[in-house]
């Protein structure tokens, strides 16, 4: 009987809950009107085009700024010719007649016509700013760059000044007193020398 009063009890305290519960749910929402639309197709995207390392055709500007007196400094370093690049390209660079200091950048079926740029590190620095080509020349290599794509469009170029001298080339340089004393490292005698 204990066990009948409890169970009965316990089912009367859950019974008034549910139904306190139930008095103060929320009232159900009205049924969504049904509404017709035509499907709305999405926009077709372009297609994508592959990138490649061509720099954008187009034609020389005409030189028309003046240059400051550091751009005709570096004008006159400058190699001038057909660079010998890597993957078989080559870079032609030509100074423009007339015009001091302006040189023609012939690539790929495309001509820029570039100024130099003063760097600090002294590397020559030929700039074509409405195009974005840069070609870097530093004494050992050059390269063409197009700054905005953000990458290098032909690289280990080589003209003939900066050719490297042959392992096996005779290079003469006189042994002096002073040099024959010298530690490697040393201008007389590099490391590994000896």
């Amino acid at each position: 009987m204990k066990k009948t009063s409890a169970f009965l009890a316990t089912a009367a305290a859950l019974a008034c809950c549910g139904a306190a519960l139930a008095q103060t749910a929320a009232p159900a929402k009205p049924a969504a009107k049904a509404v017709t639309r035509a499907a709305a197709k999405p926009a077709a995207k372009p297609a994508a085009k592959p990138a490649d390392n061509k720099p954008p055709t187009a034609e020389p500007a005409e030189p028309d700024m003046p240059l400051t007196d550091g751009q005709l400094a570096a004008a006159e370093r400058v190699f001038v010719g057909t660079a010998d690049c890597d993957e078989s390209k080559q870079v032609a660079v030509n100074k423009v007649d007339g015009k001091s200091g302006y040189f023609r950048l012939d690539f790929a079926k495309a001509s820029y016509t570039v100024a130099p740029e003063v760097t600090d590190s002294g590397a020559v620095r030929l700039e074509d700013k409405r195009s974005g080509i840069v070609w870097i020349q530093i004494p050992a290599k050059s390269m063409l760059m197009n700054a905005k794509m953000g990458h290098r469009v032909a690289d280990g170029c080589v003209m003939a000044e900066q050719k490297p001298v042959p392992p096996d080339a005779k290079i003469d340089q006189p042994v002096t007193d002073d040099c024959a004393l010298a530690e490697p490292p040393s201008p007389c005698r590099p490391a590994g020398s000896w």
